[in-house]
């Protein structure tokens, strides 16, 4: 049994037997979450449609009402009808002429109108004026009393009565007439007789076919129209969503009209709406068979795909256990098993390479270590050499040689030296190596050049870094001093901000300045970091103070290298830097 169950336990079958486990899964929960959505979505639509299918129909009937309402105000409103009637009201004899006339007046309304049987005009005291009458008929001879009192509340509007006891083809709707040239006093009444048929329902033949039911109910729940050949009862005293009858389930749609006050009710069979939902069950199932069997062939085929190779490589492996790294035979798979192939193949290759490679990287660091032990120069010899030439000077009394000397064994010593503190010295210290540099100018430009530093006490321990000042100093004697005729004074001052925590520091000159063609050359060298030729510099002083600014500061740099000049009145150029410089970056 434990044989067995080994040899089932391998890579292929266990890669097998995970895809099926996921795809079965994965084809579950789809499934599942598509019945729901779907058949969610299915039964909402179904609503939906029910609702605006009564919606609809319920404007149409709207629609039918507003044409009958009109038609009758066309007869209230007419200038002879009101005539007559404003005769009626002020108690004058009507003759038989007149009631032609209007008789006239009244087809021709009704002939344009679809749906209206007749109308019939009374005066106020309720006797009848059209159609012409053979005895002393009165409204109350057609309608209850009750109806002519709605009507009096209606003030004019549209009272629909319901069946017409004369004729049960039809239905009857009743208006007061408002006398408009008597303050809309009462001057009679309008009842319309409308046939039954003109508010059959529009899908009434396709309700028939599918079991759905229509039934149209007056503002007293008595029928109007109904396609349903049984008592309707129990359809009207059902308050619930859903309805048996027959022993079908049927799901109840209600909608009353505000403008006639009629309810129109739709029965929709539940089975009818359902049908879409056993049709997808069906199809979901069919199609998960249908899926699992083709990804079984798919991965019984890639798992084979995937560890043939990989057992092929393992035999040839095997075989190296006894001392001899074999060869194994490229095979064509995937680019993962190929790689791994590529690999095996040259790992003996490789372990030989790697070896030799080490050793020339030993013996090439032992070698890199020598010459730069042989390149490193001892700065001590140089300062002694200078102190020996200043001591020779003094002696054959050359005090300025001597004086330029130790200026020059300063410089040296500040710019190759002081690398305890790495790349940042005080503010004191920076600007000493600026007077030393700028007693060894003033051996070239004598009394041409002269100098102004200034700085607070307290900011001359703020540490900033090494050589950041020096460059713009040069560049203000070389091209303030070197190309002015007069003397030039250069300033170099260190300032507090108002924010303590930063500190300005400015370099001005009163040299013969920069046009502004050149100063926006030098600008644009400067943010691109290329060399430019302006005059007799390359720019690379400004592009590498800037660059270090942003290098050492990056986002604490208030404001950084700005050069502001004007020609005949020199050149000022200044950053803002934070006096917490050495802080970390």
């Amino acid at each position: 049994m434990l044989t067995k169950l080994k040899k089932w336990n391998t890579l292929r079958n266990q890669i097998l037997v995970v895809f099926l486990v996921v795809m079965a899964v994965v084809l579950l929960i789809v499934s599942l979450l598509t019945f729901n959505q779907v058949s969610t979505l299915l039964k909402n639509n179904a609503d939906k449609q029910i609702h605006q299918t009564v919606s609809e129909a319920n404007g149409r009937l709207e629609s039918l009402y507003k044409q009958i309402s009109t038609a009758s105000k066309f007869v209230m409103t007419n200038y002879n009808i009101q005539r007559i009637l404003t005769k009626s009201f002020e108690g004058e004899e009507i003759s038989f002429t007149e009631r032609q006339q209007v008789e006239g007046i009244v087809n021709t309304i009704q002939a344009n109108t679809d749906g209206i049987f007749s109308f019939e005009l009374y005066t106020s005291d309720l006797k009848s004026l059209l159609p012409i009458p053979k005895d002393n008929a009165t409204l109350f001879s057609r309608i209850d009393a009750r109806w002519i009192n709605q009507a009096n509340d209606a003030n004019g509007g549209l009272v629909w009565i319901g069946d017409d006891p004369s004729n049960s083809d039809n239905i009857l709707a009743l208006r007061r007439v408002n006398l408009m040239g008597k303050d809309y006093a009462n001057g009679g009444y309008l009842l319309i007789s409308i046939y039954r048929d003109y508010f059959e329902f529009a899908n009434q033949d396709k309700s028939n076919q599918s079991n759905q039911y229509s039934i149209l109910l007056d503002q007293a729940l008595k029928p109007i129209l109904s396609n349903y050949q049984h008592s309707i009862d129990p359809i009207i005293k059902n308050n619930d969503p859903t309805i048996t009858l027959e022993n079908q389930e049927y799901m109840v749609t209600k909608q009353t009209s505000n403008e006639t006050g009629w309810t129109l009710v739709i029965l929709t069979p539940i089975k009818a709406l359902t049908e879409g939902i056993s049709v997808l069950r069906t199809g979901i199932i069919i199609s998960g068979v249908i899926g699992f069997i083709i990804f079984f062939i798919s991965s019984l085929f890639l798992s084979t795909f995937i560890t043939s190779p990989i057992i092929k490589l393992t035999k040839t492996m095997q075989q190296a256990s006894s001392g001899s790294l074999t060869m194994n035979p490229s095979v064509t798979t995937v680019n993962e098993i190929n790689e791994l192939n590529s690999t095996y193949n040259q790992l003996v290759k490789e372990t030989n390479h790697l070896i030799k490679m080490v050793y020339q990287k030993e013996i090439t660091r032992s070698r890199s270590e020598l010459k730069a032990l042989q390149a490193q120069i001892n700065p001590h010899f140089l300062f002694n050499t200078l102190d020996a030439l200043k001591w020779e000077l003094e002696d054959k009394e050359q005090e300025d040689l001597a004086e330029f000397v130790v200026a020059m064994s300063e410089l040296f010593r500040y710019t190759i030296t002081k690398q305890t503190d790495g790349d940042w010295v005080t503010m004191k210290e920076e600007l000493q190596h600026i007077e030393n540099y700028m007693e060894i100018m003033k051996m070239r430009f004598g009394d041409h050049v002269n100098w102004i530093m200034t700085i607070p006490k307290e900011l001359e321990q703020v540490k900033i870094p090494k050589l950041l000042i020096q460059p713009l100093v040069e560049n203000a004697v070389l091209h303030g001093a070197g190309n002015k005729v007069d003397p030039c004074t250069i300033s170099i001052s260190v300032q507090s901000m108002e924010d303590k925590e930063y500190l300005q520091i400015l370099v001005e000159d009163d040299g013969p300045g920069i046009n502004e063609e050149n100063l926006a050359v030098i600008r644009r060298t400067m943010q691109s970091g290329e060399v430019s030729s302006i005059k007799k510099g390359t720019g690379i002083a400004i592009s590498n103070v800037h660059k270090r600014l942003e290098l050492y500061y990056q986002d604490r740099l208030q404001s950084g290298l700005t050069i502001t000049s004007e020609e005949d009145s020199g050149t000022r150029v200044s950053f803002i830097i934070p006096v917490s410089g050495e802080e970390v970056r």
